[in-house]
């Protein structure tokens, strides 16, 4: 069975990625810890290994709400702990009462020092406070190099998991149907508004598929993307719940409140 006719072809490299680990796992025994993954390549992992063979694996991204989370692909009989995952929780301290961080600044700071962006995890902001989740090897790195963001100086504290911010993203599951998969289809049916406009939207430039600008109003849609709209919101679609008797696509996504 050829694996990618289930995916995108922008997505074969992260395939033949996930494919590797498992069968480095199943030779070797060992577990094999990821970087960070975001909604769509989780769903992709958890497709590719299964439920049901003798590897397993087990997500975690710091907090159990986590958007992006590590995933620990190991043998069956392998029972791991937190300290498996290696996340570490950063606060960032500066002048509160001066000025403000916005959450692109943090994430622009962060790979203008080089970094993957999945060598670090979600950025958590409330009420002024601001943290950020990264993996533990890239941990001292930040801390040596990290000493402004936007026009802010600032210094770092490092926390403990438990200590991370409790923020108050709801998600309302919503259950649509769309004519097709399409993004602009997609976007149309769940914020309704018109095709048209959503196109606009998508040309624009102010609409990203799993944090990447799509300018592509024809891009096909899958379980597990993460949308956002500029002005609108984020979105993930939960679930592909397949045809209806008329031929269209049924859908449960879930919109942030």
């Amino acid at each position: 069975m050829n694996i990618y006719q289930h995916f995108r072809p922008e997505e074969r490299e992260f395939i033949d990625q996930v494919v590797s680990w498992k069968d480095y796992v199943e030779s070797s025994y060992s577990p094999k810890l990821t970087d960070f993954l975001d909604p769509r390549e989780q769903h992709i992992l958890k497709v590719l290994i299964g439920e049901h063979g003798s590897v397993k694996y087990q997500l975690f991204g710091g907090i159990s709400e986590s958007e992006r989370k590590r995933a620990l692909i190991m043998p069956d009989y392998f029972v791991p702990t937190e300290n498996e995952f290696q996340i570490n929780l950063f606060e960032i301290d500066y002048p509160i009462k001066f000025l403000s961080i916005e959450h692109p600044q943090v994430l622009g700071s962060l790979m203008s020092l080089g970094l993957k962006r999945g060598k670090f995890g979600d950025i958590l902001m409330k009420d002024g406070r601001v943290q950020f989740i990264t993996a533990t090897e890239i941990s001292d790195y930040i801390k040596i190099n990290l000493e402004s963001i936007g026009r802010a100086s600032i210094r770092l504290k490092e926390l403990a998991l438990e200590e991370a911010i409790k923020t108050d993203e709801l998600w309302m599951e919503q259950d649509i149907t769309v004519s097709s998969l399409r993004l602009d289809t997609i976007i149309s049916g769940i914020h309704h508004i018109s095709r048209q406009k959503s196109q606009l939207y998508i040309q624009q430039g102010l609409v990203k598929v799993n944090w990447t600008s799509i300018e592509n109003h024809s891009f096909e849609c899958a379980e597990g993307d993460l949308l956002s709209v500029r002005g609108f919101g984020r979105v993930k679609i939960l679930s592909i719940e397949g045809r209806t008797k008329k031929d269209k696509w049924r859908i449960v996504a879930g919109k942030q409140k």
